[in-house]
């Protein structure tokens, strides 16, 4: 087939290998509805999922719903996070992140961007993870990887996260935002990786304008 040429053909042309090549790309913090993936996303700034997935049975054990974490402890907030570093900010997020929900929201996570980014804790990356993965609403998180590889792919040269995700929205449909950015986090964080990416395993290679081989 020809290379794609435009950032808009490359994005479509990587979403359709991806998702071949990560037929079971999922969104890797462990939760039962939007309230426990809004807290675990919160817990995963600077942190591996896997250690948020450690910390977050014992959290949600304690405090099931917003209520309960409004009305927590910092303290005992504070020992159970512990190991997911930074974890007086973190405290303060989720605890405030309760609060607002308990008193703006009676208890619920609102689906609306402009609403979630007013809850203590929640940029835009938040709100889009839980938009798209807890709602099955548009939204598409633009981490350090969703960052790195769209540069590195030509789909945009801005490297403020809200512009870049503002770029892709404009070339990918909006019911398929959400899995767009995980295939670029599954695929940044195996083989285009930071230091040395694996082009010579990687299969956009052949369109990619950074590829090495």
């Amino acid at each position: 087939m020809a290379r794609p040429r435009t950032p808009k053909g490359r994005a479509r042309e990587t979403l359709a290998r991806l998702s071949r090549e990560y037929p079971d790309a999922r969104c890797e913090l462990d939760h039962r509805n939007p309230y426990e993936l809004l807290a675990a996303t919160i817990l995963s700034a600077q942190c591996t999922d896997a250690r948020v997935n450690m910390v977050t049975p014992t959290l949600f054990a304690r405090y099931p719903e917003p209520e309960d974490l409004a009305d927590a402890d910092p303290a005992e907030v504070e020992d159970i996070v512990r190991s997911t570093g930074f974890y007086k900010n973190k405290t303060r997020s989720l605890i405030g992140m309760a609060r607002a929900l308990v008193e703006r929201y009676d208890g619920e996570v609102p689906s609306a961007m402009k609403d979630l980014v007013t809850v203590p804790g929640v940029g835009r990356k938040t709100a889009n993870v839980v938009r798209s993965v807890a709602m099955g609403l548009p939204g598409l998180p633009v981490d350090t990887h969703v960052g790195r590889l769209s540069l590195r792919l030509g789909l945009t040269t801005e490297t403020d996260p809200v512009k870049v995700e503002h770029e892709l929205n404009a070339m990918v449909p909006a019911a398929q935002r959400g899995i767009f950015s995980l295939l670029l986090i599954l695929h940044g964080r195996r083989v285009c990786v930071a230091r040395t990416p694996r082009c010579e395993v990687c299969v956009l290679n052949d369109f990619c304008p950074a590829s090495r081989v």
